[in-house]
């Protein structure tokens, strides 16, 4: 059971989530109230249950689930052609249909790269944790972040709008994801897109602009040997975002550039919490980030946590 952090230790971040200095009482309620929590969690194991979020999916996770290469979704995958503002794609979505739409994910591969080469490894991953995810082809292999990050945008436009799976996902639970210049899209998008729920950047490679001005829940990943998307680079983009917006920052030890690439548990058992959190909402994943549980191969981590303020998961069973 993960230990709740009635203060956050950045003032901003105080103020942020509602935090005062305070008197004495108000000190007691504030733990009084942590207390009838914890207790809540201790009885139900999980102090919010699933009636209670119409968003939560899949059985209660630990360590171990997390860094599964499948989730408990059955999935299948469709293809969808051109001349949709980006290039081919793949839709990739869980095949239950008892639980109700599901959030989406839209992906972007590097600069030069295809989604077959370089990103289809993810898609039933991400499908099977419950998430409807499109991994595109941009319109140029040569595109940079702007282009890629219009692209993501249109994506998931087509996967709402127009998809054959439009009646499995949820409109107002989206989110972007890419590595190197689609990392670079993914800032992109999430700038232009300020109601998109969560943006993961795999090795981003941005060297033409800075989120300061995103509101969108943001994690960025970088590897320790990257000489393309240094972790200083990384650093300076994640120092860039708002103390007002929910950020995280890992630095993969020993890492590439191309650690996106293939499967790896040192990366996707940090994906996959973010996107529960930020899509779902769902209370029973900020545990693994707020602290970070589980350090191995991460050399370095930063964030804005606590990332659900008052939110507290279910002991690993």
């Amino acid at each position: 059971m993960s230990r709740i952090q009635l203060r956050p230790a950045d003032p901003s971040a105080r103020r942020k989530r509602g935090y005062s200095n305070g008197s004495p009482r108000r000190a007691a309620i504030t733990f009084l109230a942590a207390l009838g929590i914890l207790v809540s969690t201790v009885v139900h194991g999980s102090a919010f249950a699933a009636e209670d979020n119409p968003y939560q999916r899949g059985p209660n996770p630990t360590q171990a689930s997390i860094a599964a290469n499948r989730g408990t979704f059955a999935t299948a995958e469709t293809s969808v052609g051109g001349g949709h503002g980006f290039g081919a794609a793949k839709i990739y979505y869980p095949t239950d249909t008892s639980q109700g739409t599901f959030g989406a994910i839209a992906v972007s591969p590097g600069y030069t790269a295809t989604w077959a080469a370089e990103g289809a490894w993810m898609g039933h991953w991400l499908a099977s944790f419950g998430f409807v995810v499109v991994g595109i082809d941009t319109i140029n292999r040569n595109d940079r972040e702007y282009a890629r990050g219009t692209q993501l945008l249109a994506a998931l436009d087509y996967l709402t709008q127009r998809s054959s799976v439009r009646t499995r996902v949820d409109p107002n639970r989206l989110a972007v994801m890419g590595h190197s210049m689609g990392g670079g899209g993914t800032i992109s998008a999430a700038l232009r897109r300020p109601t998109l729920k969560a943006a993961i950047g795999l090795a981003p490679y941005s060297p033409s602009q800075t989120p300061s001005g995103t509101r969108v829940p943001t994690m960025l990943l970088a590897g320790q040997n990257d000489a393309t998307s240094t972790p200083a680079s990384i650093i300076n983009h994640y120092n860039a975002i708002p103390a007002s917006t929910e950020k995280a920052y890992l630095e993969l030890a020993g890492a590439g550039h191309g650690f996106p690439t293939s499967n790896n548990s040192v990366m996707t058992r940090k994906v996959i919490p973010w996107m529960k959190i930020f899509i779902d909402q769902d209370t029973r994943y900020p545990r693994f980030l707020c602290p970070l549980r589980d350090w191995t191969g991460i050399r370095s981590y930063r964030s804005s946590c606590p990332l659900l303020t008052g939110s507290t998961g279910a002991a690993d069973v």
